[in-house]
């Protein structure tokens, strides 16, 4: 299994937003998104701001593969699930502090989205 590098967490860390677009079924891409990013310790997760009925997340869902960039890198990554309690109190906290300055009419929506957390993980 490939990993990420420090270099390439910390460039998408401090960078605002990510560059997402997932790949469909028919191996087609769907049109990029920009896409709130967060780091916790060696992983990197997104959330939508939609929850369930967000359609990158339902395309990411069903194709598990997809292409981001931000902060400079440029890579292709799988999507997995997090259900866990313990590394969702700790995206939520991520979210609060990097996306804290845009106030609770954007950050709560991505802290009640939970359900949404999928880890990226680098091909």
């Amino acid at each position: 299994m490939t990993t990420w590098t420090s270099d390439e967490l910390q460039r998408i860390d401090e960078a605002e937003e990510l560059e997402l677009a997932p790949l469909r079924r028919d191996g087609t891409w769907r049109a990029p998104v920009p896409v709130w990013v967060v780091r916790d310790g060696d992983d990197l997760y997104v959330r939508s701001f939609r929850g369930t009925d967000g359609g990158w997340w339902r395309t990411a869902r069903a194709g598990r593969a997809g292409h981001i960039r931000s902060g400079g890198v440029d890579k292709d990554v799988a999507f997995t699930d997090v259900r866990d309690d313990e590394t969702n109190d700790r995206i939520d906290t991520a979210y609060r502090t990097k996306y804290g300055h845009y106030g609770g009419t954007y950050v709560d929506p991505m802290v009640a989205s939970r359900a949404t957390t999928l880890r990226l993980v680098p091909r």
